[in-house]
């Protein structure tokens, strides 16, 4: 008879599996196994149950504050385990679900009010999400060059950072230091996005995923002012004698610049997809289309206008320009108010004075008395988001070039300009780097596309503000980036009508 000769173990400890479950010397009983993983899930179901009550007292008693901050705590919590277990699937999350976040927005419109109240703006689930995403972000990239030494970065890159750099240095002069710091708060979500995207698409298969989540998030944000449209009421804005669609956002402003860039970068890859993603990308493209035009945004539908002509020329489809002329002229015979509202161009404004009109005209004049504020510090300026606070309008500057010289001083403009400068070179980089009758060739033309009618834009009106719109702005900036550092190219393509598989 053979006998098994058991291994010594240290005197003083237990096995593994009895730590585990707590320890067991009687044979043939074992004591119910109580994992953290159990622990976790009881408190998770306890915590779930408390809020659920909570929100639901709130709702009845039609407190929309106490309703929203409960479950925004819980998913922040359950965000947070995603973002430091699983930063790129956190990343990806929420680029697809960032849209939505504005529908439980707590402090409402906040454009041209200097009077927003500030604890509403920081208890916002979105300034939520932007600080999270900062700290995650911040470890995940210190993780990352303790790791491999370097973080890949592009010119591009740096001149992000010194734009976020200025915002900072000026908001710690600002005369009022809070509301400057939480817009160089969102400032800085923009530039971080950027920078982390960059270290998430080294190759193609990254870039696929990233627009997979951005083009979600237009199917949610679509599907949302559909359902609501039909069930319930449009959500939509009043400005003077026009009801503006806004989608899930709070202004129609936002919502017009959001579709602006996602109706260009789509227009730009469609013909590279497979078949199907073709289809279910052209019925994104068609309702988004008809919803720009009921934004009722002057700029975005402009901008949209100037950036697929950009891509069709780059394309060299004289399909496509003749696609563009014949919804144009559709969607002012089919909308009026949309020719209505450009027909007002012609109309005198004077400055401070109602909500439609001639705002070109208005626009000139609020800047000639906006000017003369850089001079009370030239270098650095007078902070983020203070010209509202400074002047009896109580309007942001609707010029970027203008805001960042006023507001961040000879610095920030230096900055922003090398910025501007550094995205068309990015776009041209990624047009000459992408091979032909590629999906990287449709990414280089759509960011192409998007950097002219951002820089259009941004002209006249304050997209440095609309973090949200930007974060897919920069998303299509670092696939492009990707490519004109030749980290996201593919083999060539034998026949330039073939579709790239895009599943």
């Amino acid at each position: 008879m053979t006998t098994t000769q058991q291994e010594p173990r240290p005197a003083g400890r237990e096995p593994d599996d009895a730590i585990a479950s707590g320890g067991s010397d009687v044979p043939g009983h074992a004591r119910p196994r109580r994992s953290a993983g159990q622990l976790l899930s009881v408190l998770a179901a306890v915590a779930a149950a408390a809020v659920a009550v909570s929100a639901g007292v709130a709702l009845a008693a039609g407190d929309r504050r106490g309703m929203v901050l409960p479950l925004a705590v819980v998913a922040g919590a359950a965000v947070g385990v995603l973002a430091m277990t699983r930063f790129s699937g956190y990343v990806i999350l929420m680029l697809a679900v960032r849209p939505l976040l504005d529908v439980v927005k707590l402090s409402g419109p906040t454009a041209g009010r200097a009077d927003t109240e500030q604890a509403s703006r920081l208890t916002d689930p979105s300034t939520m999400v932007a600080v999270l995403f900062l700290l995650a972000a911040g470890l995940w990239l210190a993780a990352q060059l303790r790791r491999r030494g370097r973080l890949r970065g592009s010119p591009l890159g740096w001149a992000m950072l010194l734009v976020g750099a200025t915002a900072l240095v000026s908001a710690l002069g600002a005369s009022r230091p809070t509301p400057s710091l939480l817009e160089a708060l969102r400032i800085m979500t923009v530039v971080v996005m950027f920078v982390v995207l960059e270290q998430l698409m080294p190759d193609r298969a990254a870039i696929r995923r990233v627009l997979i989540a951005c083009y979600g998030s237009l199917a949610l944000a679509l599907l949302y002012t559909v359902l609501t449209s039909v069930f319930g009421q449009i959500p939509s804005e009043v400005k003077g004698e026009f009801i503006r669609v806004s989608g899930p956002f709070s202004q129609s402003t936002t919502f017009g610049r959001y579709l602006m860039f996602l109706v260009i970068f789509g227009f730009a890859i469609h013909r590279f997809l497979a078949r199907r993603a073709q289809l279910v990308l052209a019925v994104l493209l068609g309702l988004s289309l008809i919803f720009l035009m009921l934004t009722n945004t002057r700029s975005a539908i402009l901008g949209a206008a100037l950036g697929l002509i950009v891509v069709a020329v780059l394309h060299r489809s004289g399909r496509m320009l003749a696609t563009l002329l014949i919804v144009a002229v559709a969607g002012v015979s089919l909308l009026p108010s949309v020719g209505d509202r450009f027909a007002q161009l012609g109309q005198d404004r004077s400055t401070g004075g109602g909500p439609t009109g001639n705002t070109l005209q208005w626009r000139v004049g609020f800047w000639a008395e906006i000017l003369p504020l850089a001079n009370r510090n030239p270098v650095t300026g007078i902070g983020p988001n203070m010209t509202q606070h400074e002047t009896p309008q109580a309007k942001k500057p609707h010029n970027d070039l203008l805001r960042a010289y006023v507001e961040t001083g000879v610095a920030g403009l230096l900055a922003y300009l090398a910025m501007l400068v550094l995205i068309l070179h990015t776009a041209r980089s990624a047009l000459r780097r992408a091979p032909p009758g590629s999906l990287e060739r449709g990414v280089a033309v759509g960011f192409a596309g998007c950097a002219v009618a951002f820089i259009a834009v941004s002209l006249g009106s304050n997209v440095i503000s609309n973090v949200v719109t930007l974060w897919y702005f920069v998303a299509f900036a670092a696939a492009a980036s990707a490519i004109a550092h030749g980290r996201a190219t593919t083999a060539s393509v034998a026949a330039p009508a073939s579709p790239v598989r895009y599943e």
